[in-house]
């Protein structure tokens, strides 16, 4: 039977943890100071922990429970990782490169059950979702990448926006979030960390309820519910009405901005009666809400989707600043590499069973 990820637990169930197993609290501070800011790989490199509580953690819990299986490499600094775990399943782990930092992109579950019409992620059922140390080590892996480098860079933001509908894995995520901006470990700030869900709205309000301080992204990517239930069928569920409600106790909770991702598919939702429908739709709201316009990476499977053309994307773009309303054209990452979250994973795991 495999062992815990240590990665799971947050500072303050860790130093429970061991206060059930007769050690104090400071032991669980100098476990999570060499976790997370020395951030060793073995517990025997512990060096100032005694050894009876490096045993007691060696009986109990791993470091390591993702093995790199490929990398991929863009031209643009993009580093696509492809993680297998202990019971062999697959996951995509993305860093990119910005102007304002580094940020990874994260996977919350194995497979995708949302089935987004367009989407790589979906093209494999999820099977299960990831603890909350298998995400936490996605960032740790990408961490310690980065040290051997050597160029003293630090991973600064954090997306939830990889394989899987976070929020369909709340408990974990929590604890995720909990461990990485913690400020006696990684301390990624909270501002620096976005969470995007293809609209659950119950979840949402937990989210909202939660208080955990990171920003929310929806992925709307159709302006009216017969187009949207059209490419994402959880719409059939919860319609715009719905998960709108949902965003609207978001806002007036919060006080935050949230992003309102929007796929560009040529000539399915790119129009611009599409943007006008948005830009209605956006309404009342637009002093908290920007809206991301992202260029579709095409993927092989869903061969009815295009690319929006550059004309169609920059029309989109200013009909929906001529109505007021904030928005932004996503910057491209990973182009000359399997861009699509899960598009790697996907091919992989046809190539073994092919």
């Amino acid at each position: 039977m495999n062992k815990e990820s240590i990665y799971g637990l947050t500072l303050d169930q860790l130093i429970a943890w061991l206060n059930e197993h007769g050690h104090k609290k400071f032991r669980a501070t100098q476990v999570w100071d060499w976790l997370y800011r020395k951030r060793v790989t073995d517990f025997s490199d512990m060096t100032d922990v005694r050894p009876e509580c490096i045993q007691l953690l060696k009986d109990h819990f791993v470091i390591s429970t993702l093995n790199e299986h490929l990398r991929q490499e863009s031209a643009d600094g993009t580093i696509k990782f492809l993680f297998k775990l202990q019971d062999g399943n697959l996951i995509e782990t993305v860093l990119m490169r910005h102007k304002f930092g580094l940020s990874v992109c994260v996977t919350t579950q194995v497979g995708c059950n949302i089935g987004c019409s367009f989407c790589a992620s979906g093209l494999l059922a999820k099977s299960r979702d990831l603890s909350g140390g298998e995400i936490v080590e996605q960032i740790m892996k990408v961490q310690l990448h980065l040290d051997q480098a050597q160029n003293n860079e630090k991973v600064s933001h954090i997306v939830v926006m990889g394989i899987g509908e976070p929020f369909d894995n709340f408990t974990n995520l929590s604890n995720f979030i909990n461990v990485v901006k913690d400020h006696k470990g990684l301390a990624i700030g909270a501002r620096h960390i976005t969470v995007s869900t293809s609209g659950l709205a119950n979840k949402i309000i937990e989210f909202t309820d939660s208080d955990l301080q990171v920003n929310l992204a929806i992925s709307l990517h159709a302006p009216n519910d017969e187009l949207r239930t059209r490419i994402m069928k959880i719409n059939r569920a919860i319609p715009i009405n719905k998960l709108m409600e949902a965003i609207d106790y978001y806002l007036d909770k919060t006080k935050r901005r949230i992003t309102l991702e929007y796929i560009l598919l040529k000539d399915v939702n790119d129009g611009k009666e599409h943007a006008l429908e948005l830009a209605e739709l956006v309404g009342h709201r637009r002093q908290l809400a920007n809206v991301n316009l992202i260029p579709y990476n095409p993927v092989d499977e869903h061969s009815q989707y295009q690319r929006s053309e550059q004309e169609s994307i920059t029309a989109f773009y200013d009909t929906l600043k001529k109505q007021g309303i904030s928005c932004s054209v996503r910057l491209e990452h990973g182009t000359d590499i399997d861009a699509a979250c899960g598009q790697l994973r996907s091919k992989q795991i046809k190539q073994s069973i092919g």
